[in-house]
């Protein structure tokens, strides 16, 4: 089970801090409370979150300061503002900034809670293509490292090298799948509706799947060359993984 999420709030007024946090805890949230910006670029450092609520006037944060680190401080985290004393300048300001929502005191809770699901969302499917893009870097090279191999033709290292490829590459290919199917959960709130992006449509998976169909070629072709058990293991669980996906 997904835990719901991790936030982070900062605000100098203790009452609103404290019982906000107390009613995010009730929803299931991991909640740290902090009383000004200072504090809350600590926490930042220190620990990992999906959310950050800020009051835009605590110490600290005049001019939206942490707000304008938040990038760099922890990349992908959405922050949703909250103010005793809205203004035009602040909220211009806001949509230039990782804002996910602009809240006035006093706070609507059941808003609030909207408002936090969503911005965890958001920060869910910012991790999960970042994880998916590291996946499809690590099958990329691990493809490069079996074709050089394959160049080589050289029995003694190919054979050797096949089995540690086998389950390393296959591991990082199906987890890359798996991933796209996880953003797709996301977007679409994981309904049993249709795909925001289908599998094998989506670019980047259709580059992939591309890709692991020329492999299945290269070791098909090159079985005269290498008569090696790992070579026709190996072909025989792509071809397999690429049915599993076409069925997906």
């Amino acid at each position: 089970m997904t835990e719901p999420g991790r936030i982070l709030l900062a605000d100098d007024e203790q009452t609103f801090c404290d019982s906000t946090g107390e009613l995010l805890r009730r929803e299931g949230y991991q909640c740290d409370c902090v009383p000004d910006a200072h504090a809350a670029i600590e926490k930042l450092k220190e620990n990992s979150y999906d959310l950050l609520i800020a009051d835009i006037k605590m110490p600290g944060n005049p001019d939206l300061e942490l707000i304008k680190e938040l990038t760099r401080l922890a990349k992908g985290v959405p922050a949703i503002l909250v103010t005793a004393y809205p203004s035009q300048k602040s909220a211009i300001e806001a949509i230039q900034l990782p804002v996910a929502a602009y809240m006035v005191k006093p706070i609507d809770f059941e808003e609030l809670k909207k408002n936090v699901a969503e911005a965890i969302k958001q920060k869910n499917l910012f991790q999960a293509v970042s994880d998916t893009k590291q996946r499809l870097r690590q099958w990329q090279t691990q493809m490069q490292d079996i074709e050089e191999i394959l160049k080589k033709r050289n029995q003694k290292t190919f054979s050797a090298s096949v089995r540690g490829f086998l389950d390393l590459t296959l591991g990082n290919i199906s987890a890359a799948f798996t991933d796209v199917k996880n953003l797709t959960g996301i977007l679409t709130d994981g309904q049993k509706e249709s795909a925001v992006c289908n599998l094998l449509n989506c670019p980047k998976l259709s580059e992939l799947t591309e890709g692991l169909a020329e492999t299945i070629k290269i070791l098909e072709v090159t079985k005269s060359s290498f008569k090696s058990k790992e070579l026709g293991e190996l072909r025989i669980r792509l071809e397999q993984l690429m049915k599993k996906v076409k069925k997906a």
